[in-house]
């Protein structure tokens, strides 16, 4: 039986963990315990959870023509014409309905859920309309732990367990997103009462939360055979949010004395590599030329309309409508270079390829961790582009400027000097850029230690429960 289970529900991605002498991942995916926490609704309200939804999402959207249409807000009636103070007839009018603006897509498939972890602190975000239904985040977020369960169960099974029992310690960031005074407090709450509706809460799992930054440090702690005193800065730089905590631990007493964050990660890297490297290369910067009431016209094109939609995947297939479409397609026909360019935009929109093009840039910054030079490559853009790990740093300059100055911020909040931390916690993706390892070791030399980056949080998180913690 295992002594203690963690849970390591993610803004990008979740893992699992069960502890029993020693920590293993649970494989959540098919070949892999990294599980993309994501929930994808189709029509019939049919859901499906992971890396399955994300492949939905895509199948269902590829080369399929937008149309949005005007939403039907109500009906107004309208007096056209008054009978005479004799008749008895009804007073004439005339009902018309009231339209908002285009924004409802009659003909899409399913809703893909991403990222709702940010809304659970957020008093206004109450529910979200799906296909003309109002669910609340509670209900969304379900799913994911749902699977997390019935794995964890599978895995049970598989060591030759019976029922899933044993405590379990569910993780939680040292402050959720959301100014709200109470925002702490409700996405507590909204977790906790998804975790219990996909019976995390059932009699023999001992269920509670526990900050994620502490589990990443008992993780170290546990590996590293760390048992004396100290301090200790963990510094956790995942897909969504750099988070630091200041730790002073002894035994299994483990105080924070002081947290910080910034709302960067992976996922604006990988934004901020897309918009310098592709946007140039998908017509950026180029001219509109179209002839209009007989003469050439002549402007700089709206590549301004385009870039959010490009630069969000999940709402990336919006642009498949007419008038994202035709002006595209007029640029078409220019010579190369220009009508190439276009003719790439063309191809990821119609053919919806965002996702494959965040992957392979996710995927170039990840080489550039270990090579100084690779290549960007983009078989289905005809996009082949060589970049240097110095060109990276450049251009990734001002986020390790805001990294820097969150490390300052949980020093002077704790009043302690770099020279008093013992240790520093590298964990994260993103903390396996070279030029963030590099940031860390000039402030703290010889005192940075490297560990799982991606499954400490959960690793930390059964140990955790199974010490009762």
């Amino acid at each position: 039986m295992a002594e203690g289970i963690g849970i390591d529900f993610g803004t990008s991605n979740s893992l699992a963990a069960i502890h029993s002498g020693r920590s293993e991942l649970v494989p959540l995916e098919v070949d892999t315990p990294v599980m993309p926490t994501a929930t994808y609704m189709d029509r019939d309200f049919q859901v499906q959870t992971g890396q399955d939804a994300i492949d939905r999402y895509i199948a269902d959207n590829t080369g399929r023509t937008v149309e949005l249409v005007p939403e039907v807000l109500g009906e107004a009636s309208l007096l056209v014409g008054q009978p005479g103070a004799s008749s008895r007839s009804a007073p004439e009018t005339m009902t018309q309905r009231v339209y908002g603006p285009a924004l409802e897509d009659p003909g899409l498939p399913g809703r893909l859920f991403r990222g709702l972890k940010r809304l659970l602190g957020d008093p206004n975000t109450r529910r979200l309309m799906v296909f003309g239904q109002p669910y609340r985040l509670v209900a969304l977020i379900t799913p994911v732990l749902l699977r997390i369960r019935r794995e964890l169960q599978a895995q049970y099974e598989r060591n030759g367990d019976g029922a899933l029992a044993g405590p379990l310690r569910c993780g939680h960031p040292v402050r959720f997103e959301g100014r709200d005074r109470n925002s702490q407090a409700l996405a507590l709450e909204r977790l906790k009462e998804a975790c219990g509706h996909a019976g995390l809460l059932a009699p023999g799992l001992d269920f509670g939360f526990f900050p994620e930054p502490v589990a990443a440090a008992l993780s170290w702690r546990a590996a590293a055979a760390a048992d004396t005193r100290g301090t200790a800065l963990t510094f956790d730089f995942g897909g969504g949010t750099l988070d630091l905590a200041l730790l002073r631990f002894a035994g299994d007493d483990n105080r924070i004395l002081a947290t910080a964050g910034a709302p960067i990660g992976g996922d604006h890297i990988d934004q901020r590599l897309f918009r310098e490297l592709l946007f140039p290369l998908l017509g950026k910067g180029e001219v509109w030329r179209r002839w209009g009431d007989e003469r050439l016209i002549e402007t700089r094109f709206p590549f301004e309309q385009y870039e959010d939609l490009l630069l969000n995947w999940t709402v990336g297939y919006t642009l498949n409508q007419n008038r994202f479409r035709a002006p595209v397609m007029d640029c078409m026909r220019q010579p190369p270079p220009v009508g190439t360019k276009f003719r790439r935009l063309f191809d990821l929109i119609t053919r919806n390829l965002g996702y494959q093009v965040f992957q392979e840039v996710a995927a170039t910054k990840v080489r550039l961790s270990s090579e100084e030079a690779t290549t960007l490559d983009l078989p289905e853009l005809d996009i082949a582009l060589n970049i240097t790990r110095s060109r990276f740093e450049a251009l990734i300059a001002d986020l390790l400027t805001q990294v820097e100055a969150t490390v300052d911020s949980v020093l002077a909040r704790a009043e302690c000097g770099a020279d008093d931390v013992d240790v520093v916690v590298r964990t994260g993706g993103s903390s396996l850029i070279p030029a963030v390892a590099d940031l860390l070791e000039r402030r703290f030399p010889g005192r940075v230690v490297d560990h799982d980056p991606f499954g400490s949080v959960a690793d930390g998180l059964a140990i955790a429960a199974a010490r009762g913690l």
